[in-house]
């Protein structure tokens, strides 16, 4: 699979979407924060949920959901960072959790709910503090990129003006 065509293809996608500039965007925004979170199994249904609380578009954060899956194979050294980013953020006086030693890379360990509710505070805080400014920013980029291709799409929609057809107002005198 080609990420670059996959990427593409979704992009397409969300910008076929008939729905305004922002609601499009907060799915996006919404689909992207909970892509950061380690709720393996509960990322799509929280992001659905939140999309259809804050009144976004649901279909832009499950896509984003999905787009965010294209950094799965990055995710260890990603978690590894946000519970790194938690535990100095928990501990009173701030320090760095110590170093790991051994690192198991074993199939489904670093996916697992037990190691989850070892280290999920700690994750949950440093998810939180990494999603938020990537979500703020992917939404006002989607929303920029959105309403640009909308304002595209209906002007071009509309069709020329009658200046650019070449065509005289006929109210001035001035014929074809």
């Amino acid at each position: 699979m080609d990420p670059r065509r996959w990427l593409h293809e979704h992009s397409l996608k969300l910008l076929a979407i008939r729905d305004t500039p922002e609601a499009i965007a907060g799915g996006i925004a919404i689909g992207i924060f909970f892509g950061f979170t380690p709720l393996f199994g509960l990322k799509l249904a929280s992001a659905v949920f939140f999309a259809w609380l804050t009144r976004s578009n649901i279909i832009a954060a499950m896509l984003a959901s999905a787009m965010h899956d294209l950094i799965l194979p990055f995710m260890p050294v990603i978690y590894r960072f946000e519970y790194r980013l938690g535990y100095y953020l928990l501990r009173h006086p701030h320090e760095w959790p110590p170093p790991l030693r051994r690192i198991h890379w074993e199939g489904y360990s670093w996916r697992s709910w037990a190691t989850f509710f070892t280290v999920g505070k700690e994750i949950l805080v440093g998810s939180v503090v990494m999603g938020t400014p990537v979500a703020l920013v992917s939404y006002f980029l989607t929303r920029f990129f959105v309403a640009k291709h909308q304002a595209k799409k209906q002007a071009q929609a509309s069709g020329p003006s009658p200046q650019k057809r070449g065509n005289a107002d006929p109210t001035n005198g001035e014929g074809n």
